[in-house]
């Protein structure tokens, strides 16, 4: 072999890398784009069955039923910030300038409650809190202000461009379908399409199985609230039961910040006789929440959708978490569902590909 040919092999190899790295820098600045299309991927696998109940069975035209389905998406959109309206207008109330003072007051008298509370069984944990300076960062309000109409102007402009996609998805339903095809070779076509097909039959029911998990809890979550009478119980009830999308983190936020908010709604109240028992028996519903959550309606979605093993959902969160943290975890399930479809088709007499894919039958 002569220097000239080493020489080639180098150039093109270090060509390659070069391409390569190009490539993923590519992505990376677009990668607003790509969340955007696998957004608008889910919402249109979602907004399948409602699109095949309108097509077949109310027998409307394709746009008309795609217009319904996008409005109905909306409606449930602003449904859902208009939910938290009132509570961001009351916390907006609450930490006004005018009333600081009385903010620091009710939070003050609530830690003091709790202090008082725990000194009397000789825990002292809460004790420092009686030192936190609850205005020290009042000046930075305004520039909080700006930080959030510059998140309100970016989420605004994300969820246009999530639903103008998704109706082209849904209008043209073989837009990704197409796209792989041109991209595969002839001889593997028949294996994208079946990969294909069974990935959208598995992700539909998924994010569908997610969506009536979601429910359950929320309204578990709100009779709970409400039986208490606690201020906006059924926004808390649907963050809450939202937050449930993370695994295992998700939930653990969740039960926090419903224990916050029932103290804090109470604190007119006498903090022994009222706000802890109340939040006990919150605790307790939102404990009752979880376990039918963990041992009905998990085992229930992800065995009959993407049709995993509880330890492999597991292990495979775990990793996604180490990963690529939170997002990794909330993808990490339909993300392994892919592979395992793709490997079923293209490795299906590899012993370990059939070990795990052996429910894909």
């Amino acid at each position: 072999m002569d220097a000239r040919v080493i020489a080639n092999g180098i150039l093109r190899a270090l060509a390659i890398i070069v391409g390569i790295l190009l490539f993923l820098f590519f992505l990376y600045k677009i990668q607003s784009v790509i969340i955007y299309l696998v957004i608008a991927a889910v919402l249109s696998l979602v907004a399948k069955p409602i699109l095949s109940f309108l097509k077949k069975r109310l027998k409307f035209p394709n746009v008309f039923a795609v217009v319904i389905t996008m409005a109905f998406f909306l409606m449930v959109i602003f449904g859902i910030i208009s939910m938290f309206v009132p509570l961001i207008k009351e916390q907006g109330h609450n930490i006004s300038l005018l009333n600081t003072e009385e903010l620091r007051r009710r939070m003050f008298n609530l830690f003091h409650e709790i202090d008082v509370f725990f000194s009397a069984r000789r825990i002292n944990i809460f004790r420092e809190l009686k030192n936190i300076d609850l205005t020290s960062n009042i000046a930075s309000i305004p520039s909080l202000l700006n930080s959030l109409m510059g998140v309100v102007g970016t989420f605004s402009m994300g969820l246009f461009s999530v639903l103008f996609i998704t109706f082209f998805f849904l209008k043209d339903n073989r837009i990704l379908h197409n796209a792989f095809v041109f991209i595969t070779p002839d001889r593997n076509e028949d294996k994208i399409l079946s990969s294909l097909k069974k990935i959208n039959d598995l992700l539909s029911r998924y994010f569908i199985g997610l969506i009536i998990q979601i429910s359950i809890l929320f309204a578990i979550y709100s009779v709970t609230l409400l039986i208490f009478n606690i201020k906006s119980s059924v926004v808390i009830a649907f963050l809450c039961a939202l937050l449930n999308l993370i695994p295992y983190i998700g939930p653990l936020i969740g039960g926090v910040l419903m224990v916050l908010l029932t103290m804090t709604s109470s604190l007119e109240y006498d903090f022994q006789t009222h706000i802890i028992p109340v939040t006990s028996y919150v605790i307790l519903g939102y404990i009752v929440a979880q376990l039918i959550d963990n041992f009905f309606s998990q085992p229930i979605i992800f065995s009959k959708s993407v049709k995993s093993h509880p330890l492999e959902i597991f292990l495979i969160i775990v990793i996604g978490g180490l990963l690529f943290g939170i997002t990794g975890m909330i993808f990490a399930v339909p993300t392994y569902t892919v592979i395992k479809v793709i490997l079923k088709e293209f490795l299906s007499d590899n012993p370990i590909v059939k070990s795990l894919t052996k429910g894909l039958d």
